[in-house]
């Protein structure tokens, strides 16, 4: 298991206030758990993070990429802040293993749900921004969510996947892709997707997202990367 000090130093900021640390890292199960140990989960600073992550990639992709037009900023910065991307990063951080969840939460799996994973980054990175500033997360980021830039580029995972995999099957297998929504979680304020891509009724692609169509991106975008692999 991680430790804080583990965390952070992968991460590679160190919180002047534990307590700020303690709170990113807590999820509302937690505090409906144990209302003695916490006074408030993460859900503000998710809102503030959420904002942040928005402008702070931005700048990160005009500074970066000088040539890029604004059109493929929007889709570069749409690919980066998305669910997936986020709770992979997340996921790599080893956030799982420092966050605070109710048991109940815990046990269904919770720690590796994208939606949570993603929303506890966003946390932490309002926190950051609290206690160090702009400068502190674009340091951040610089070590973090540039090469996720780079790789998002490079494989041109930041064009519409459903299209591209559309005309890549209706090329190569003479099939067009069908869309399954398999799994709904969360409460309807605040629900995750889990959708399949299927071509001739065989699951290539899967993924998850706060909205149906979000989902369906992201499962086809995992079957370009399945088919990018196995080629």
């Amino acid at each position: 298991m991680t430790t804080l000090a583990q965390f952070q130093a992968t991460l590679g900021y160190h919180f002047q206030d534990p307590a700020l640390l303690q709170r990113a890292l807590t999820h509302r199960s937690f505090i409906n758990e144990s209302p003695d140990e916490a006074l408030e989960d993460n859900e503000r600073l998710e809102i503030l993070g959420d904002a942040v992550i928005d402008l702070a990639v931005t700048e990160m992709l005009y500074h970066r990429y000088p040539e890029m037009r604004e059109g493929r900023i929007t889709s570069m910065r749409a690919a980066l802040v998305r669910t997936e991307t986020l709770g992979r990063l997340a996921s790599y951080l080893s956030v799982a293993d420092v966050l605070r969840l109710g048991r109940g939460e815990e046990e269904h799996g919770g720690n590796n749900r994208p939606a949570i994973l993603c929303a506890t980054l966003e946390a932490l990175v309002g926190a950051i921004y609290l206690e160090g500033g702009l400068q502190v997360i674009r340091s951040v980021f610089d070590r973090h969510l540039v090469p996720a830039a780079d790789a998002i580029l490079a494989r041109d995972l930041d064009r519409d996947a459903k299209s591209t995999f559309q005309e890549w099957s209706q090329a190569a297998l003479g099939h067009t892709p069908r869309y399954a929504t398999v799994e709904e979680t969360g409460p309807d304020h605040n629900k995750t997707f889990t959708v399949q891509v299927l071509v001739d009724d065989v699951v290539c692609g899967e993924g998850r997202g706060r909205s149906k169509q979000t989902a369906a991106q992201a499962a086809a975008r995992d079957a370009l990367v399945r088919r990018t692999r196995d080629t």
